[in-house]
């Protein structure tokens, strides 16, 4: 019997059997799990522009999330040390170009682990150099985004401008490989093609190839076309034949993504080892725990009102220890649009959100929509601290990868079964 799985965004995909069957027999590629210590599960939060900090890491983290990606970060906002963004390219916005600022991005605790640091850059010496201070910075890997896009981001020459210039992607890619130790995983963030002509399918493949060749660990492939944006359906059909035609390789699927069930019908349709969630994950890091709850054989159930309470406020306070108690409340009031949507009351919540102009006024919103009050929330348990948060030092006095490595394996769990919003 095939049973429809269906989505917010896409029509029902038929599936050979149900979610939950096929949940609880999926585990992690050994292979994932033997180059990144901790990615015990075949998903993971994808870097999200403007949304995925610190904050939200440690947030889908305690959900269950065993490898976040951050924010792609501009080879020369690394170098420069981090306004480089701002420098060379004024006119680029954060939010609408998919480039985060350093201090956004570091691994925010030890809980912080594993994690990407992800790369968007032009020449190939500058990407070199960026990745080396990723590694300075304690990244366990090193993601090279050649998918975004934005027109801005490809009118620079980057993202997604190299899928269709397979000579130069490929030489951003050798450089990366080149200055990295060959004991820390290199992968590569794509889209299906830079749009649908012969000729850019080619050059996709081109790249595709190259990357293995060169030794990175594994490719994100997003199914939808550089042009494409994200309008559209995306074709899974694409992955599903990508992942046919090379059995040996990982890869690991992006697009359309919003639902746990989703999670596992692409698994089960597409046949990646891992699933990419971006927009999905966003106001909904219980996507994560749903799907950890399928895998163990147990209902994947929605959280209730008053664990959406407490969650957005264990939020908001992990964003006022690392941004501060002004910058917490200007990124939070987009988060809160997006929790909204599990509300029943999901219009006039959104609307209550939009109007918050101050951290008083978002809490007043916690207190009256979902009637968690600051006595009853509970604490943040994890130890973040603002010296820990937003390290002042300079990139070569940050701590080693291999130390990262060391501390995370002993001290990280999946999820924090002490903590009442992760329960």
């Amino acid at each position: 019997m095939s049973v429809p799985v269906t989505t917010s965004e896409e029509p029902a995909r038929e599936l050979p059997r149900p979610v939950a069957e096929i949940a609880a027999g999926t585990s992690i590629d050994p292979r994932i799990a033997a180059l990144v210590p901790g990615f015990d599960a075949p998903f993971f939060q994808a870097g999200l522009a403007g949304y995925s900090d610190g904050a939200m890491r440690l947030l889908a983290r305690r959900h269950g999330a065993p490898f976040c990606v951050t924010e792609a970060l501009l080879d020369r906002t690394l170098i420069n040390g981090g306004k480089g963004r701002r420098k060379e390219d004024p006119d680029l916005i954060a939010t609408e170009c998919g480039m985060g600022e350093i201090e956004d991005n570091r691994a925010a605790t030890l809980d912080d682990h594993p994690i990407a640091g992800q790369i968007m850059g032009t020449d190939p010496g500058e990407m070199a150099d960026g990745s080396r201070i990723l590694l300075s910075m304690g990244y366990e890997v090193i993601d090279v985004n050649l998918a975004c896009p934005v027109k801005k981001i490809r009118r620079s020459n980057r993202g997604g401008h190299f899928l269709a210039v397979p000579d130069e992607a490929i030489r951003v890619l050798e450089s990366v490989r080149r200055a990295t130790p060959a004991s820390v995983p290199c992968t590569v963030k794509l889209r299906r093609s830079y749009d649908d002509t012969p000729e850019m399918v080619r050059a996709f493949e081109r790249i595709f190839d190259a990357a293995y060749d060169l030794g990175y660990a594994w490719t994100t492939v997003h199914c939808r076309t550089v042009v494409q944006r994200y309008e559209g359906p995306g074709r899974w059909e694409f992955l599903s034949a990508l992942t046919a035609k090379h059995p040996e390789r990982l890869v690991f699927g992006s697009g359309d993504v919003w639902s746990v069930d989703d999670i596992f019908a692409m698994l089960e349709i597409c046949r990646v080892q891992a699933v990419s969630v971006a927009r999905g994950c966003i106001g909904n890091p219980w996507i994560f725990r749903q799907a950890r709850e399928l895998m163990a054989g147990r209902p994947a159930l929605p959280p209730s009102i008053e664990e959406q309470g407490c969650v957005l406020r264990a939020h908001f306070d992990l964003a006022r220890v690392i941004h501060g108690e002004r910058s917490a409340g200007q990124r939070m009031r987009k988060f809160g649009i997006r929790f909204a949507r599990h509300h029943p009351g999901e219009s006039e919540v959104k609307a209550a959100f939009i109007r918050c102009e101050t951290p008083a006024q978002w809490f007043e919103v916690i207190d009256h929509w979902y009637g968690v009050s600051e006595a009853k929330a509970p604490s943040v348990p994890l130890a973040v601290s603002a010296t820990s948060a937003r390290r002042k030092t300079s990139p070569s006095s940050s701590r080693s990868p291999q130390a990262s490595t060391e501390r995370t394996s002993s001290t990280r769990s999946p999820i924090a079964a002490s903590d009442p919003a992760a329960a």
